[in-house]
């Protein structure tokens, strides 16, 4: 490993400053709806996984962009409070991205976005050396150009495509695909790029020579499919508060168990319980955290 950049896994794509609200219902036009109780925190789904990943004690950075002003200032220093990595988490002249996530009493959201500076990613020379020093790289809510660029340098790709880049389907996102050693998908993600139901889009994937495809189903836990079949895992019961990076935290848990050499079974185990964790607080970050639960 390249000695310049110390890391064991690189999360790459989209760093948010999230607001998020409780609230009894959603705003319908013309309506007004108190807020039962707001928090604003570090969000978007490569700073959920990489908060993860490092709270498990995995050496862990993140390559993202945020901007000059007062809140890249607060992701920065939230990054580095949590042990992520930050030499590839670049300042440029727009606004950091923004999230106003709106929280039912079942745990639903209602999502509006700023990408701000994430829009504005642009794969620099650095950033390769820096995939290139990793073991893993995971890429999730990243634009296709730049996905496509930077799985090039993977020595092992984790992908979790989001509901976005699923919908450009298998023939846009075919070479990004053929690269992936693990891809992380729910339900809709299956059938936004396969065109199929679950079990055949999952199938699919693997056919094309995916060796690990994972795929998060909420409340019946997970499922991981193989050449070798499929392996179930049992989802944690908990009251569900806020699903917003759920899919993140599952991904970093499995994750974090397969850099520990876990068995794939595991790992999926870890994944739902990091998940469950997640989904039973208010925030994709602010969870107890759970290293006491994977033995290394």
């Amino acid at each position: 490993m390249n000695d310049t950049f110390n890391v064991e896994v690189t999360a790459l794509g989209t760093c948010n400053i999230d607001f998020i609200m409780k609230v009894p219902r959603f705003s319908k036009a013309d309506d007004e709806v108190d807020i039962e109780k707001m928090i604003v925190s570090l969000g978007g789904s490569a700073s959920n996984f990489a908060v993860g990943v490092s709270r498990m004690n995995v050496k862990v950075g993140i390559i993202a962009r945020v901007g000059y002003d007062e809140f890249g200032g607060f992701v920065t220093d939230k990054f580095k409070k949590e042990g992520v990595q930050t030499e590839r988490l670049l300042k440029i002249y727009e606004s950091t991205g923004m999230a106003f996530i709106a929280v039912d009493k079942q745990g639903e959201r209602s999502i509006y976005t700023s990408m701000g500076a994430n829009a504005q990613f642009k794969l620099e020379k650095e950033d390769k050396k820096y995939i290139k020093s990793s073991s893993i790289l995971h890429i999730t809510g990243m634009y296709h150009e730049v996905v496509e660029k930077a799985s090039k340098y993977a020595k092992f790709l984790s992908l979790n495509p989001g509901t976005v880049l699923s919908s450009y389907g298998l023939d846009s996102l075919y070479k990004i695909i053929k690269r992936a050693n693990i891809i992380f998908l729910n339900e809709k993600e299956v059938s936004l790029l396969t065109g199929e139901n679950l079990e055949k889009g999952a199938r699919i994937l693997v056919e094309m020579g995916v060796p690990m495809v994972v795929v998060t189903c909420g409340g019946r836990g997970a499922d991981l499919y193989s050449s070798e079949g499929v392996l179930h895992s049992s989802p944690i019961e908990v009251k569900s508060l806020d699903t917003t990076g759920a899919g993140d935290a599952f991904a970093a848990g499995f994750i974090a168990s397969f850099v520990k050499n876990k068995e794939i079974g595991e790992c999926l185990q870890f994944g739902n319980l990091t998940a469950s964790k997640c989904v039973g607080n208010l925030g994709a970050i602010n969870v107890p955290r759970v290293e006491e639960h994977l033995k290394f």
